[in-house]
């Protein structure tokens, strides 16, 4: 694979960070297919940069452009991808407080906002769907049920969930080690 620009980087970040709306997770998708159309990265490690992310505290969308970045140019490349992802939705931001105050109670302005909330929604989906579709055995599916079910009707707190997980994994995985010995 050929060096990677800084430039092209930026770009290519900036363009997802326009053109995404309903934030990281909406961001999936198209990070997905800019990073394999470009071959920058395979698409089978895009699951592992959304893991990476969410684990580690701050925006999901900003913790995946400093993996991306990272993974493609190095510490240099994660500034590139992270300023490239953010600087459009900060423009943007600019621009809409600086306007907002005039157009609050239009009427119209309030059905385009209204309009805009199911196409974010499913664009968070979409990745959802794509990485349950990943699982391949019925424990996969019966922890994403289980886990999905806890934290949207129990109201069980998701760092207790990974925290049983990996109690509960660990576990299995001494269990095992110490059949093989």
């Amino acid at each position: 694979m050929k060096k990677v620009s800084l430039s092209d980087l930026f770009l290519v970040f900036s363009k997802i960070g326009a053109f995404t709306i309903g934030g990281g997770y909406a961001m999936i998708p198209i990070i997905e297919a800019e990073m394999a159309k470009r071959g920058w990265i395979p698409e089978e490690e895009i699951p592992e940069i959304v893991v990476l992310a969410q684990s580690a505290p701050g925006l999901l969308a900003v913790n995946m452009s400093i993996y991306a970045g990272y993974r493609i140019r190095g510490v240099k490349g994660s500034i590139a991808a992270t300023l490239g992802a953010i600087m459009p939705s900060f423009i943007i931001i600019l621009l809409i407080a600086a306007v907002f105050t005039t157009i609050q109670d239009n009427p119209y302005y309030i059905k385009i906002f209204k309009a805009v909330r199911p196409v974010a929604i499913a664009l968070i989906l979409v990745p959802l769907f794509k990485m349950a579709r990943k699982n391949s055995s019925w424990w996969e599916w019966a922890l994403t049920a289980g886990t999905a079910l806890g934290v949207s009707v129990l109201s069980v707190s998701p760092i207790v969930i990974i925290a049983s997980v990996l109690i509960v994994a660990s576990c299995i995985g001494l269990v095992r080690e110490g059949r093989k010995r």
